[in-house]
């Protein structure tokens, strides 16, 4: 039976490619990948782990770019088709009512995530290390900036969509202040996105994940459960290799696992996800849902150099997690 979408409206215009000639894969990359290079702008280094979300009729996103000096920073981009974007060429100005909390030390990893009256952004700032930074905006334009989520050490903020049982709800992974050599995802509720609490563990490490694992774009809510893409990370004797998965959560008590597929959903093959500042590297930020077909299109910073796509159907996607799902 087709799976039923939960608030997902149609994205009528949602890029999309069909998958190639004799393919069976429940997923594919787009033929023309990366769709957003290292240098899209001046002085950028590199373009990578960036957020896009559907916006009047057409797409924004918030980008993470690494500039020829190595700062780590988020920028304001848009497109009509959701391939080729048009990306400022300074980051993001935060408004911000505390000083103490609005000065800038690095912000990368955005996702952004549509919930109740406005677009949140979040990703990992900077404050005496890495901790989760909040934000929003009501029209791309002027963004505001609130309390950090937690203490440091953490990464990886993915808000839900929708509130669960009254609270806004966020996936995290506590970790330290390097290259963590470790992870797990924890669910943490707020009542007002300042005050965080009711931490509950989600996901560990796995077989070809067994270094750490972190929650990759916002929750796709279907009638099967909360799908959850992520990213998971081995480490091989040339050092880390990223890969993504998926996994079926409960509708309301989203850290409880229904279903968690075995293998990895895509995994660092081609030569951008293999070769760059940071090789073997596919971290997903974004998957947009065409409400009325079911297609994916998810965008994945490869190789922490450029941005790449691949394609899915939410139907195809779940069932795949249920027939690889890890049995006892």
């Amino acid at each position: 039976m087709p799976t039923r979408y939960t608030n997902l409206p149609p994205i009528p215009n949602l890029p999309w490619e069909e998958p190639p000639a004799g393919s069976n894969s429940v997923i594919w990359r787009y033929s023309k990948n990366p769709v957003i290079p290292r240098n899209l702008i001046p002085r950028a280094n590199s373009i990578f782990n960036s957020a896009v979300i559907p916006f009047r009729g057409e797409f924004a996103g918030v980008f993470r770019i690494d500039d020829t000096r190595r700062v780590m920073n988020i920028y304001r981009g848009f497109s009509k088709d959701g391939l080729a974007w048009n990306i400022d060429h300074q980051p993001i100005q935060f408004l911000c009512d505390d000083p103490e909390i609005g000065r800038f030390q690095y912000r990368y990893d955005p996702r952004v995530c549509w919930c109740e009256d406005r677009y949140w952004v979040t990703w990992c700032n900077g404050y005496h290390g890495p901790t989760i930074g909040i934000g929003y905006t009501y029209d791309f334009e002027a963004f505001y900036q609130i309390e950090n989520a937690f203490l440091p050490f953490n990464r990886n903020g993915v808000l839900f969509p929708r509130k669960i049982r009254g609270k806004y709800a966020m996936f995290s992974r506590p970790s330290d202040n390097g290259h963590t050599p470790f992870g797990d995802i924890y669910y943490s509720e707020s009542p007002d996105m300042v005050h965080w609490g009711h931490h509950r563990w989600v996901l560990g490490p796995g077989t070809w994940c067994y270094t750490k694992v972190g929650a990759g774009p916002t929750p796709i809510e279907t009638s099967e459960g909360w799908l959850l893409i992520y990213h998971g990370v081995l480490t091989s004797c040339n050092g880390f290799v990223y890969s993504m998965s998926a996994v079926l959560l409960d509708l309301e008590q989203p850290w409880k696992v229904i279903y968690r597929a075995a293998p990895y959903l895509l995994s660092p093959q081609m030569l951008y996800e293999c070769v760059g500042d940071v090789p073997n590297v596919v971290f997903p930020c974004a998957a947009l849902v065409d409400g009325a077909t079911g297609r994916m299109a998810i965008y994945y910073g490869a190789a922490d150099t450029v941005t790449a796509m691949a394609f899915t159907h939410v139907d195809d996607l779940v069932d795949w997690v249920k027939t690889e799902a890890i049995r006892d």
